[in-house]
Formats: C-alpha cells, sequence, structure tokens
C-alpha cells in the first residue's frame, strides 16, 4: 500500500470521526473489522485472524495466528517448530505465533473504497450515538425546520437527524410548509431498521406542561407545580397549579404581569384558551375552580360512586357546561370525577321531588323530610341504612328518636319490597 493511500486512509478516519461526531478508535474499529472480513473472505474459513490499525504507517495490518507444534494436523492454525523458528529465533512449541499477512493475499483497499467501508460499518454506531443522545431528550421541547410534508405526516429537521410528527399529534388548526420553524416535544423514540425513529407531539398534555417550564422560571425551579393537566388541542384546556410557597401566587406566577406569560404559550399553541387554576386535594372546591369562570352555588360529592352533583345559577348552566360540553368534560379529566350539572331552577323541582319521597315513611312529615335531605338522606334506602348515632347528630335530634325513625324506613322498605314481589307473583301467574 502506497504512501498516498496510508495517507488518505488516515484522513478518511479523521474526517468520519469529526463529520460524524464518531470518536476515532470506534472508526478505527469499525475499519479493522471491515477489514478482516474482507481478509477471511480472501483466505477462507478455519483461520485465526486479527486485524490492527498501526498509527505509525496508517494501514491495517492483518495478522494470522497459528501453535507451534512438532508435528502440523491443521495448517491453518498450527505451524512447525522448524518453520517458526524462521520468524522468530525464539519460537517454542506451544507458542502462539502471529504471522503478518500479506496484502497481496487480502487485496489492496484504496482510501474511496476503505471511505465506503467505514461508513457502511459506522452507519449502526452513529445510530446507535443518536438514539443514545435524543433518548437522552425524550419529554423535552425540541426545535427544528420543516423539512417537508407527506401524507399530513410532518419531516422535522434537527439537525442531527430528522423527527416525524404524525396527523395525531398535530393541532387540527394548524398548516406548516418547508423552512417554517416548529417546536415540539419529543415524546417518543424507538430503533428500527433503518435507525431510530423520533416522534414528536403538539398535542399532548405533556406539550403544554413543558412549555410552561420553559415560560414560567417558578415552574421551572419547582417552586410552583403543576398537579393536573386536561386538553382538548386547539381549542382549550385547564391547567391546575400549586405552591407550599405561602409568598407564591401559583396562578399568578403562571399569567404572569400583564399576561404575558400565559400569551407566549397561547400564541405557541395557536390561540389555544388555557385556564390556570388553583390546585385543591378537596373534590369540592377542586371541582368549583375547575369549572370557572362559571359561578358554582353547591357542590355534592359521593365518594362511593366517585360522583359530584354541581348546581348552578340559571343563567350559569351554559357557561359551565361550555361549547358542545367542553368545559364540564375538562372538569372531569382534571377532578377524576363524574360531574352532574344541574340549574338551580332544575334542581329545586328535583330536590323537591326527593324529599317528598321521604315523607312516605311512616312519621316524617314535611319539615323532618326537609332536614333529612339537607343532610344527605335522598331516598328510603338512604334512611333504612342510616346509623343511628350520625343521623341524631346530623338533624339534631335524641338517638332514640333516630332509632325509630331508621326501624320506621326499614319496616315501609320491607313492605315496598313485599309489595313488589307479589305484583311480580301476580303477574307471572296472569302471563
Amino acid at each position: 500500500m502506497s504512501q498516498i493511500i496510508i495517507n488518505g486512509l488516515s484522513l478518511v478516519i479523521d474526517q468520519v470521526s469529526k463529520d460524524k461526531n464518531i470518536e476515532r478508535s470506534l472508526v478505527i474499529e469499525a475499519l479493522e473489522q471491515a477489514i478482516l472480513a474482507i481478509a477471511r473472505k480472501n483466505l477462507g474459513m478455519g483461520y485465526d485472524l486479527e486485524a490492527h490499525y498501526n498509527e505509525e504507517t496508517g494501514e491495517i495490518e492483518v495478522f494470522m495466528f497459528k501453535q507451534v507444534v512438532e508435528e502440523v494436523k491443521n495448517s491453518k492454525i498450527e505451524i512447525s517448530a522448524y518453520d517458526a523458528v524462521k520468524n522468530d529465533p525464539d519460537a517454542i512449541i506451544g507458542d502462539s505465533l502471529g504471522l503478518k499477512v500479506e496484502k497481496n493475499i487480502y487485496g489492496r483497499i484504496e482510501a474511496q473504497v476503505a471511505k465506503q467501508i467505514i461508513f457502511q460499518k459506522i452507519k449502526g454506531i452513529e445510530h446507535k450515538n443518536i438514539f443514545d443522545e435524543f433518548n437522552e431528550r425524550r419529554g423535552e421541547i425540541v426545535s427544528g425546520l420543516v423539512r417537508k410534508v407527506e401524507k399530513s405526516m410532518i419531516i422535522v429537521d434537527l439537525g442531527k437527524t430528522e423527527a416525524i410528527l404524525p396527523k395525531q399529534e398535530q393541532i387540527y388548526s394548524e398548516t406548516y410548509k418547508p423552512n417554517d420553524r416548529i417546536r415540539a416535544v419529543l415524546s417518543n423514540i424507538k430503533m428500527e431498521k433503518g435507525g431510530p425513529k423520533l416522534i414528536l407531539s403538539r398535542t399532548s398534555n405533556e406539550f403544554l406542561t413543558k412549555l410552561f417550564a420553559l415560560e414560567v422560571p417558578e415552574i421551572y425551579d419547582g417552586i410552583v407545580k403543576i398537579a393536573r393537566v386536561a386538553r382538548t388541542p386547539g381549542f382549550r384546556s385547564k391547567i391546575a397549579v400549586y405552591t407550599s410557597d405561602k409568598d407564591v401566587d401559583p396562578v399568578g406566577a403562571c399569567v404572569g404581569i400583564k399576561g404575558f406569560r400565559i400569551q407566549s404559550i397561547i400564541n405557541e399553541l395557536r390561540g389555544e384558551k388555557i385556564d390556570i387554576i388553583p390546585y385543591s386535594d378537596n373534590p369540592a372546591k377542586l371541582v368549583v375552580n375547575a369549572l370557572g369562570p362559571a359561578e358554582v352555588s353547591k357542590v355534592a360529592v359521593n365518594e362511593d360512586t366517585k360522583t359530584i352533583t354541581v348546581i348552578v345559577p340559571d343563567d350559569q348552566l351554559a357557561m359551565a357546561i361550555g361549547k358542545e360540553g367542553q368545559n364540564v368534560r375538562l372538569a372531569t379529566k382534571i377532578t377524576d370525577y363524574k360531574i352532574d350539572i344541574n340549574s338551580e331552577s332544575k334542581m329545586g323541582k328535583k330536590d323537591r321531588s326527593l324529599y317528598k319521597t321521604l315523607m312516605d315513611i311512616p312519621g316524617i312529615g314535611d319539615i323532618m323530610a326537609k332536614l333529612l335531605y339537607q343532610s344527605g338522606y335522598t331516598s328510603v334506602e338512604d334512611m333504612a341504612n342510616a346509623d343511628a348515632g350520625e343521623l341524631a347528630k346530623n338533624i339534631s335530634i335524641d338517638a332514640k328518636k333516630a332509632e325509630k325513625i331508621i326501624a320506621s324506613a326499614n319496616e315501609f322498605l320491607a313492605k315496598i319490597k313485599s309489595d313488589m314481589e307479589l305484583k311480580e307473583k301476580v303477574d307471572r301467574e296472569t302471563n
């Protein structure tokens, strides 16, 4: 191999190492493996071969290792002591002798061919490096240029690699053209046959929370925390925040002076409305905050069914529900409770109907029925299953009277069930 080719190979190694941001040792290792593969192909199977890059000469040297023996049985891996001393005067039986393979045996690799081999071998290294780098950035916001749009999928150039923004991860109202700058969260990355596949998202809750972390220093520093996020991408979002620092207003910190911080996020999301609400671990308080800006008159939480009944003034009903039910849907996501919204007038009729049902129980009049209903007893079953001590405390009566009311409710409930069973029996016999 001439000196020109040697210099060419050395330059190729340096060039690839720099251009691909790959350690020089890895490039050399890839080239050694490539040359070794060529040598094995030309020499055939069964040889014990190794390839090493010689920094001084700038060439890949291939060595064939043979065991020094008294009698050769396999010439591919053994050498006689007589022949061994010709190469190494100190060789003795049992030694492993490395013999340099002549270049004409494994072929002359010119600089351009070597470059092609390196590119092929290091492609896997490059893919792995890209995967490792971006895998550590999973969940971060990345910025790039739109390279092209094909079949509603946006290809984004991130510099070192490309990523895709699938249609379902795009905000419905947005359109992009080549060379537009775009920001999105790196939601996923996976290694495929052709290399790393990076998936971006602009519709995920994670993108919204990361935007807040970028725009609101208190969130970035952990002073203000995001507890819950509910989002209808492109339309409206609700974000519940809190802080343990009494001197910090979490909602005000997110809004910023004159709304500057929140407006920057709204602009990034192309006008998506964002409601910032104070978080509370009390579901009743949280639902009141989540249904804002609508006013709430009354809230009743049922932990058993994970349902919250909300009563609002008649003129606030439409606002509480929102356009196409959007406001109440987001509030449901924020609270993790099913929300049943009623107007005051409708609920008033419902209230009267329910407490009149309680008046069917012998011994319960109008005033007592109202007291029971206001204390959360809304059905005959509620009364029959009530605890006498709690009932007495809730409506301010003595324990004996509470026990009498519960007993009356149980008798009335038993009668209802008996009447239903009798009716079912008559119906069966009639049919």
